[in-house]
């Protein structure tokens, strides 16, 4: 019967699973959405990726990039935009339904809930998406455009290393630096939008603003950590050192300077800004619009 206990508790299971379905899809699409400017500035993404390797200033790494001619330009764009894509998908839906299943039993504050629950989904975003950063970082390196010149010929050598060596290479410093990041959006992005907001903002810009503030924060924070993931991924084969010595190697590489180890940072940093912008105030007009 339609009035019955059993079908209203029916009607409400498949509501809750629709809801918590959106988070994912509203993350996709967000995501989505604030990517497709990536391909217009790959270029600049490229040149900052070589100075992170080759400790190069902007006139040499953009040297490289003439030499190596047009066609190699978009080398390695595909494996960032899907990755992008399906990142937002499997933070925002994931850090959702943590939330959802830490709230009614976690002893912990209510305040840090969000934080946990980015933590919780920034390490199941390291297990899955290491591999593509692992595939990009290759084809992005331009050492290996003659030994490895197509996306196929990369993976099939990935394939036959060690699980360690070859897709996951770097993986603790991905790790560290998605649970750590992903704790820091989701814990400061619900306050700082609040402030925002508090000074009469639009909820659109109040999100907007909370989103590159947010990342501004994480960004200046954890960019070495990816400095170290693009140096200890960048090459297939060869000697295989530990993460501690390839940050021993990558500090003494920038004569011990802070200033050195974040060279390219700027951009990246306003990229990063320009994007979490975007995502967040798309993310939380679709869930306002849906609640």
């Amino acid at each position: 019967m339609a009035g019955s206990p059993d079908h209203e508790q029916e009607d409400r299971g498949s509501q809750n699973t629709i809801i918590h379905l959106q988070s994912y899809l509203h993350g996709g699409t967000s995501s989505l959405l604030s990517t497709l400017p990536t391909v217009f500035v790959f270029p600049v993404y490229k040149t900052i990726f070589r100075q992170q390797i080759h400790n190069a200033p902007v006139h040499q790494a953009v040297g490289q990039l003439y030499k190596e001619g047009p066609l190699k330009l978009y080398r390695g764009v595909v494996p960032p935009l899907l990755m992008r894509t399906l990142n937002g998908t499997l933070l925002f839906g994931l850090q959702d339904t943590l939330l959802r299943h830490l709230s009614p039993s976690t002893t912990t504050s209510a305040a840090a809930l969000p934080a946990l629950a980015g933590f919780g989904a920034g390490v199941v975003e390291a297990v899955v998406f290491t591999p593509f950063e692992r595939v990009q970082n290759v084809l992005q390196n331009g050492h290996n455009d003659k030994h490895l010149p197509s996306l196929r010929s990369v993976l099939m050598k990935l394939k036959v290393e060690r699980i360690s060596q070859g897709y996951y290479r770097a993986f603790l410093p991905i790790a560290a630096r998605n649970a750590f990041g992903s704790s820091l959006y989701f814990g400061l992005k619900g306050p700082v939008c609040a402030v925002v907001a508090g000074q009469g903002l639009s909820p659109l810009v109040s999100s907007f603003i909370s989103g590159t503030v947010t990342s501004m924060v994480i960004s200046l924070t954890l960019y070495p950590l990816s400095v170290l993931v693009a140096n200890m991924q960048a090459q297939v084969g060869g000697e295989v050192k530990g993460v501690t010595a390839c940050w021993r190697q990558l500090w003494k590489s920038r004569n011990h300077s802070l200033i050195s180890l974040y060279r390219g940072g700027s951009l990246v940093i306003l990229r990063s800004c320009i994007t979490w912008g975007v995502t967040t105030a798309i993310y939380d007009r679709q869930q306002k619009g849906s609640s």
